[in-house]
């Protein structure tokens, strides 16, 4: 039995409307999301926005409109910002991401953000000095050295110690399974990390909850995958928290207590 966190990441930077129906890509679309994923059970918001052809952004006033609209629609929901660069922006654009939110939390790829060693301290400490709680985005091996590299050296703060691992891959795609958690684990043991997992395809609520049962938090939501566990499509977001939520409390574990 354990108590977990859960986070919601409804759209992420790859899918659209197309990919799904309900997948949320304006600033009003993610509120609404948002309030029915809180009132399922989720108590933490991953957000990602989109420019006007709805293509992935890092645009500080995009972010600004989204934040004002998920804080009116679910005032206690954590939201947590990405800085991802899907492929489209430099570390420059990342930090300068970070410089002008200066937001409560915010994920960073250390495979992205180490393109760039100069920027990425200036990233950790411009986090560090706005109180911004980073959760380092950890994809294999050579993420988890970089990371321990940089705990090392000074370039990531020590208190810094929120991590997601990643399992399975967007592309080429690969599903995600539980038991690639035990590689995450070993490899991070020494690091003292709180973790969270997310995980791609259908057997994401495994995934997750192979997580939970280890003493880890959970990251569900379309960005990571749309079906269910038998391969059809899930209704939507507040649909996939709900089952999981539900799954969860079918194996006696409990959510933590939800913190804005």
């Amino acid at each position: 039995m354990a108590e977990y966190g859960l986070m919601v990441a409804p759209n992420g930077a790859r899918r659209r409307r197309g990919d799904h129906p309900q997948l949320p890509v304006t600033a009003r679309q993610t509120a609404e999301t948002a309030a029915a994923c809180f009132a399922a059970g989720a108590q933490a918001l991953h957000l990602h926005v989109r420019d006007d052809e709805g293509r992935h952004s890092l645009d500080a006033g995009r972010y600004r409109e989204a934040l004002d609209a998920v804080r009116e629609s679910a005032p206690g929901m954590m939201v947590q910002i990405t800085t991802e660069s899907a492929g489209l922006y430099d570390v420059a654009a990342q930090l300068a991401c970070l410089e002008a939110l200066r937001p409560a939390a915010a994920s960073v790829s250390v495979r992205e953000i180490a393109r760039d060693a100069r920027l990425a301290a200036r990233a950790y400490a411009v986090s560090l000095e706005a109180g911004t709680a980073v959760q380092h985005i950890l994809y294999g091996p050579d993420c988890i050295a970089q990371l321990c590299a940089w705990y090392r050296d000074g370039t990531v703060p020590a208190a810094m110690r929120d991590a997601i691992f990643v399992l399975g891959k967007y592309s080429p795609p690969l599903l995600a399974r539980p038991a690639g958690l035990a590689a995450f684990r070993d490899a991070t043991a020494n690091l003292h990390l709180n973790w969270t997992v997310c995980a791609f395809g259908r057997h994401e609520q495994a995934c997750l909850l192979a997580a939970v049962a280890a003493g880890g938090d959970a990251r569900i939501g379309f960005e990571n995958n749309i079906e269910t566990p038998q391969g059809g499509l899930l209704a939507d977001n507040a649909a996939s928290v709900a089952a999981f939520v539900q799954a969860a409390k079918a194996r006696g574990h409990t959510p933590k207590e939800c913190r804005s």
